[in-house]
């Protein structure tokens, strides 16, 4: 850059030059000023010496180390700290004003005689997302009474704010949520003049909320969520905080009495946010009538009764964004359009509201009205929401069909829940390639037909419940295309048929719950067919099945919905409102399946249930299934099962409920550390078994077990032929029955061996009978 100097005359040219050398060297001096002082980048390199860098210290996206840029400086020259990560200098001191530390990966104690608090001309100090040790704030924080700026949220403090933090009046920020704090909320933050926004939330914070609140006059925003504060609540304590926007007070155990209907409106805050979840509501704030600015407001899970005032139709109907009055005992009809035209995500979930449903904005992301008496027919015109991320109607009392445009009327819709209602006719037949559809559910209903093959055009579908409908087809092997599926419940319906091998032999990559039970499916049940051993994995992970919805544009809101499903044990439906990543479940129980126990199943380690249940099953139980080592639950009663439970059963360490029950089970009962929890009735209905729980007691330990089921039992060919000679050698002796057995052998040798066997356990139990006449 070139400047152009113009000296007016000679006479000021000395004088020129002379501010001219001054005003170099004063910028000269600033910038070795610009280096941080010695003694504070040696306070700096200490406090970075007193702790540890641990990945795992640091929860928030982009955490990164930032104390590694901090070196001292080579060759004697001086340490220029203002340079370093996360350090703030003022330009004309030098001093270090701010220091930034957040999603630092810190992990140790800061102590109160730390060098961190040497830095005495700090303004601004942030440590969030670190981890402290559950160490108490340290006390020497008064030693920076500059402080405008405090955050120390998600630092694993513990303790109670500490009362040498009184003297930092100049703070306008004062964050320290998603702590451990204890103890009261200190009643001298009243004395902070300039504090603007004040974030305690998420902490074990007792007592009441200071009347000393009301002197915050430039208080703009208050989040105290999610502590255990008590207490009565007045609103007089906010009536006159005119700055006061947002406003957090939910999960705490307040109490609001009414205010009076004589509110002055000039005097009510105006609310952008206003959040009083689980605080003990029982009618409608009538401040409410007053907010023309709301864009959030959360009054679900208190005790709010009666019916909306319609006052409430007229609030902020140009603002309001997010409208959450579940979970309350709210009553009556409500208007079938909604006045609020921006909105973005209505909650009306868990009320006994009635009627026809109620129609929100276009614009909607989220639409939740389950758990209510709503009934009739779904109006056409929600199909105009074509915004639409997740619609949840289950538990209702609608009707009709459902509508054809819930195929395809939105790509962008994540989720569909109408379980539990009275819909009937077919699914929707079109579903686009486009669709980011991840959890259906329509069970529990009145719908019929086959199923829509298109439906293999959702590639992000996780999660399908069919179950409890009158669904009438083959097993769906034309999903195995669906790249993400999870989750696959389908019972109590009339699906029927043959499972056989599939033609192209693939197998679904990611199920891992698999409920067909009570339908009319036919022949062996092969595992190995649908599953593929990578997906039934033993995960050792206890994350949920679950996404977020992001409902509100250019803020971090999100709705979390998680998969859910009804497992039978012992005849009991257990209804899980979450299904965790490693749960994996076979249910085929209440079928007529036959033929032997797929041995394969011995080889999917992450099974944690498995219901072979009520079904024509026959042979012995595989030996595998001891590898199962992840099982809680296994029923295989109601079979016609023989032989002896394995041994290999005392290896299953994680069982919970075991039912062999109504079989033709024989031997002694195995013995390990939870199959000697179980009781009789897990046994019961197989005369051939002995020992504990049971009162008939094993003789020795080579007790004869019971004869294997006749040839009508038993779907192998080549039975019948086999028995006629057991028969034979019964009803004639056994030489005459060793004679035919060694011509079949002639004919079917892969007998021989267990005719020989057969007829060796005949003599040991005739043996045996002999004994007990005498």
């Amino acid at each position: 850059m070139f400047f152009h100097i113009s000296i007016p005359n000679s006479c000021c040219c000395c004088s020129f030059m002379f501010r001219l050398l001054i005003d170099l060297d004063t910028t000269y001096t600033l910038r070795q000023l610009s280096y941080c002082h010695d003694e504070e980048s040696s306070a700096l390199l200490q406090f970075k010496q007193s702790l540890t860098i641990d990945a795992s210290a640091s929860g928030l996206e982009g955490a990164y180390p930032k104390v590694l840029s901090w070196k001292q400086a080579q060759g004697g020259n001086n340490t220029n700290c203002c340079t370093w990560d996360g350090v703030e200098c003022d330009e004309h001191t030098g001093h270090v004003i701010g220091l930034d530390l957040r999603s630092s990966c810190l992990y140790g104690s800061i102590h109160s005689n730390s060098s961190l608090f040497r830095l005495v001309h700090l303004q601004r100090l942030n440590l969030a997302d670190n981890h402290f040790n559950y160490s108490q704030i340290p006390t020497s924080i008064r030693n920076f009474p500059r402080l405008t700026h405090l955050d120390l949220s998600a630092s694993v403090f513990s303790g109670p704010v500490p009362d040498s933090f009184a003297n930092l009046t100049k703070l306008s920020v004062f964050r320290i949520s998603t702590s451990l704090l204890t103890g009261p909320i200190p009643s001298w933050l009243g004395n902070f003049s300039e504090l603007e926004y004040l974030d305690f939330g998420y902490n074990k914070l007792s007592g009441s909320i200071p009347t000393s609140f009301s002197n915050l006059t430039d208080l703009q925003i208050l989040y105290l969520q999610s502590n255990n504060l008590s207490g009565i609540v007045e609103f007089q304590t906010f009536q006159h905080l005119q700055n006061l926007n947002q406003l957090d007070l939910r999960s705490n155990s307040l109490e609001f009495l009414s205010e009076s209907t004589a509110v002055n409106a000039s005097t009510v805050p105006q609310f952008t946010q206003l959040r009083l979840t689980s605080c003990n509501i029982k009618e409608f704030p009538y401040f409410l009538r007053y907010q023309k600015h709301l864009e959030q407001l959360m009054l679900n899970k208190n005790k709010i009764h009666g019916q909306v005032p319609k006052w409430m139709w007229n609030m902020s109907t140009e603002s309001l964004i997010r409208l959450d009055i579940s979970e309350n005992f709210l009553s009556g009809q409500l208007p079938v359009f909604f006045p609020w035209v921006n909105q973005l995500h209505l909650s009306l979930s868990s009320n006994m509201f009635h009627g026809p449903l109620p129609i929100p904005a276009s614009s909607t992301l989220v639409y939740e009205a389950n758990d209510n008496k709503f009934t009739g027919k779904l109006s056409p015109v929600i199909c105009n929401m074509s915004s639409l991320r997740a619609l949840v109607l289950d538990n209702n009392n609608l009707s009709g069909m459902i509508p054809q445009c819930f195929g395809n009327f939105s790509d962008r819709l994540t989720l569909l829940l109408l379980r539990n209602n009275s819909f009937h006719g077919t699914l929707p037949q079109t579903y686009t390639n486009k669709s980011n559809l991840r959890i259906l559910d329509v069970s529990q209903n009145q719908l019929q037909g086959q199923l829509p093959r298109s439906l293999a055009n959702c590639l992000m579908l996780e999660t399908l419940v069919l179950s409890n409908n009158y669904f009438n087809d083959v097993f769906p092997f034309w999903m195995a295309t669906l790249p993400e599926l999870k989750l696959l419940a389908m019972r109590h319906n009339a699906f029927q048929g043959l499972i056989g091998k599939p033609e192209n032999n693939q197998q679904f990559p990611q199920l891992r719950v698999l409920d067909i039970s009570h339908n009319n499916f036919t022949g062996k049940f092969v595992a190995e067919y649908i599953f593929s051993k990578y997906a039934m994995r033993s995960v050792n992970q206890s994350s949920y099945m679950r996404f977020g919805i992001n409902y509100s544009s250019g803020n971090n809101d999100w709705l979390i919905y998680a998969s859910t499903i009804n497992i039978t044990i012992k005849g009991v439906d257990r209804y899980y409102p979450r299904v965790q990543e490693a749960f994996a479940v076979i249910d085929i129980s209440s079928n007529k399946f036959e033929g032997k126990i797929d041995e394969s199943i011995g080889s999917l380690k992450g099974l944690w249930s498995l219901n072979f249940s009520n079904n024509l099953l026959s042979g012995g139980i595989p030996s595998s299934f001891g590898n199962l080592t992840n099982l809680e639950v296994l029923d295989l009663s109601n079979n016609k099962l023989w032989g002896e439970i394995p041994k290999q059963f005392a290896q299953l360490t994680f069982l919970a409920e075991f039912d062999v029950s109504h079989n033709n089970l024989t031997g002694p009962i195995p013995r390990g550390p939870q199959l000697n929890t179980f009781s009789s009735t897990s046994y019961e209905g197989n005369p051939g078994l002995c020992g504990d729980p049971l009162p008939k007691r094993c003789q020795s330990s080579n007790a004869p077990p019971q004869l294997p089921p006749s040839s009508t039992e038993e779907n192998d060919s080549g039975s019948e032929f086999e028995w006629a000679f057991v028969l034979a050698g019964c009803g004639s002796g056994f030489v005459v029955g060793v004679v035919l057995a060694d011509l079949a052998i002639t004919r079917r040798r892969e007998f021989f061996l267990e005719i020989v066997g057969t007829l060796i356990r005949l003599m040991e139990m005739i043996t045996s009978w002999k004994g007990f006449g005498r």
